[in-house]
């Protein structure tokens, strides 16, 4: 569980969740390929990188000069996991809020 809260904390940050929707979307990247269009410094980025590594979100490698960043496919697998382990409980509520809605609909007015 310390680990999703870990996940889930790193993620509710904005530049970091676009990061990894950068990430998930275009694969491997270079650190310098992640400042662009960010408007932030590359040690800011160093910095949301390394919350996203520690979180065990995003993995790095080195490549000659550059740092090669990539999606840490084991945490986004347990958060899925935890998502679709909850899927009976939404289901649920939702089937009774659209109960509770079509009795709504049914009362006179």
């Amino acid at each position: 569980m310390n680990t999703l809260l870990t996940a889930f904390s790193a993620l509710s940050d904005a530049t970091r969740f676009s990061i990894v929707e950068q990430l998930m979307q275009d694969g491997e990247l270079p650190a310098g390929d992640l400042i662009e269009g960010r408007g932030m410094s590359g040690a800011a980025i160093s910095r949301h990188l390394k919350v996203l590594r520690e979180a065990g979100l995003v993995q790095q490698r080195i490549q000659g000069s550059q740092r090669m960043y990539s999606i840490q496919p084991e945490g986004l697998r347990a958060i899925a996991e935890w998502t679709i382990s909850k899927r009976q409980f939404w289901e649920g509520s939702l089937d009774r809020l659209t109960d509770l809605i079509e009795r709504e609909d049914s009362w006179p007015t």
